[in-house]
């Protein structure tokens, strides 16, 4: 339950507010002028949103507004006015307001903009919290790994229960979710004492991998003028990871079969076979179950690589990880570069959770990176991200309701669409008529229909 202050100097108003509000769940206190409100303010714990007037009297709600910001700036501040000017909306953001509400208020109006308040208040504080979180973080820790969702405890537990043995392991996942660190951390949980050396099956043809992994001897080939221990050897007594498995080449996957199963290796161009110690832990974005039954990945090979199965999670399903891996590469980044970029604006974190992040943590890094090279404050903000990052909430309509009653019509949504699709266009009533696949005429009708219905513009 949310607590909100309503402050307005009209009791029907706030009486009207109260009963809203309560209906949907929330815990009203009110206020009818400044001094008290101002009062409340800072007597009030919690207190997750305030709703004030434009007008209190003969006092100013913008006075208000900024007081909030001042004495409680996670606290959102909603603004509510008659004198619905584009002149009163920019002085309440300028004040501080989270957001601007034009009377008289529509009841879904209110409440979808007060879950978005709340849903602001709840970024705001958890954005601290992390950023409070990497400060005292060890980013080289055991793991090497930064996460505490649950999706990535479970990744934790499951190498903490699986370090100490020799079995292998295949770490399965989209590409750049981090399968290499989780090789590593396995290595290090380890009682191995010998390196943990990676190499990428996908980065060379079978010929060369084959050399690469077992070895050569002297005149082997060309350019073989001196013997050579391949990976297997050189890992001996540690861990070997075999990254992109599902690439391997037909022809070179049964001879990596029999160095797993027999545990030695020839060396190419030698009689000669050598054992070896070295744990193997594997990883593809592929399925490799489906490789088998198309017939490009041997059965038996899948088997014996895939003795314990870690499945690494995409960033989309890690919730909050993205603001604590946002900080972590923030912190790395603003060190490298020597600039003193030390924090993620509210605007910009919210971005970074809408957004789907298709290249997973890798991408994550790269945005952090080309931010902190752009930023021109102490901090990165909106406008430094990518445009596909900073276009991320305009390309969702958000259904956040979690009853079916709250749920809106599709008359609702629908007009919503149309409200999202002209703001992308700029108001252009032609584009947005293409965008929408309908013609410019009908998308006319439906404006003037919601006009005369007194629909407000959805939010």
């Amino acid at each position: 339950m949310s607590r909100i202050l309503i402050v307005d100097d009209e009791i029907d108003t706030r009486e009207l507010l109260a009963l809203t509000l309560a209906k949907a769940g929330h815990e009203t206190v009110e206020a009818g002028a400044l001094a008290p409100a101002t009062r409340l303010v800072k007597e009030l714990e919690p207190l997750d949103l305030v709703i004030a007037d434009y007008r209190l009297g003969t006092d100013d709600g913008l006075d208000l507004a900024r007081h909030v910001a001042e004495a409680r700036p996670d606290v959102p501040v909603i603004v509510m006015t008659g004198y619905g000017s584009v002149e009163a909306a920019v002085g309440a953001l300028r004040a501080g307001a989270y957001d601007f509400l034009t009377k008289p208020l529509d009841p879904e109006a209110l409440l979808a903009g007060v879950r978005r308040a709340l849903q602001h208040r709840s970024l705001t504080v958890e954005v601290r919290r992390l950023r409070q979180e990497v400060g005292g973080m060890d980013l080289d820790d055991d793991y090497g790994i930064v996460g505490r969702s649950p999706a990535m405890r479970h990744v934790f537990e499951m190498i903490d229960r699986i370090g100490a043995s020799d079995a292998t392991v295949l770490v399965t996942g989209e590409s750049g979710t981090g399968k290499e660190l989780v090789a590593r951390a396995i290595h290090r949980r380890s009682a191995r004492t010998g390196r943990c050396v990676a190499v990428n099956c996908a980065a060379m043809p079978a010929n060369l991998l084959e050399s690469e992994l077992f070895g050569h001897v002297r005149g082997a080939f060309t350019d073989a003028k001196t013997d050579r221990d391949g990976l297997f050897l050189e890992a001996n007594g540690g861990t070997l990871f075999l990254d992109e498995i599902g690439e391997l080449e037909l022809e070179m996957q049964p001879k990596l079969l029999r160095a797993l199963q027999e545990r030695v290796v020839r060396q190419v161009g030698s009689s000669r076979e050598r054992r070896f110690d070295t744990r193997l832990v594997a990883a593809t974005n592929r399925d490799l179950e489906r490789e088998v039954e198309r017939g490009t990945f041997r059965e038996d090979l899948f088997y014996r690589v895939n003795v314990v199965n870690i499945a690494l999670p995409p960033l989309r399903k890690r919730g909050h990880d993205v603001l604590l891996l946002a900080q972590s590469f923030l912190q790395r980044a603003s060190e490298r570069s020597g600039r003193e970029v030390g924090d993620i604006d509210d605007a910009a974190a919210e971005r970074l959770l809408e957004y789907d992040w298709p290249g997973n943590v890798r991408e994550l890094q790269n945005c952090i990176e080309r931010a902190v090279a752009l930023a021109r404050f102490d901090r990165i903000t909106v406008d430094d991200l990518p445009e596909k990052v900073r276009r991320a909430r305009s390309s969702r309509l958000a259904l956040d309701a979690r009853t079916p009653s709250e749920m809106p019509t599709l008359a609702t949504l629908e007009r919503r669409y149309v409200h999202k699709v002209l703001e992308a266009t700029d108001g252009n009533k032609t584009a947005a008529a293409k965008v929408l696949g309908i013609d410019r005429r009908t998308l006319y009708r439906m404006l003037d229909r919601w006009t005369e219905e007194g629909a407000a513009a959805p939010n």
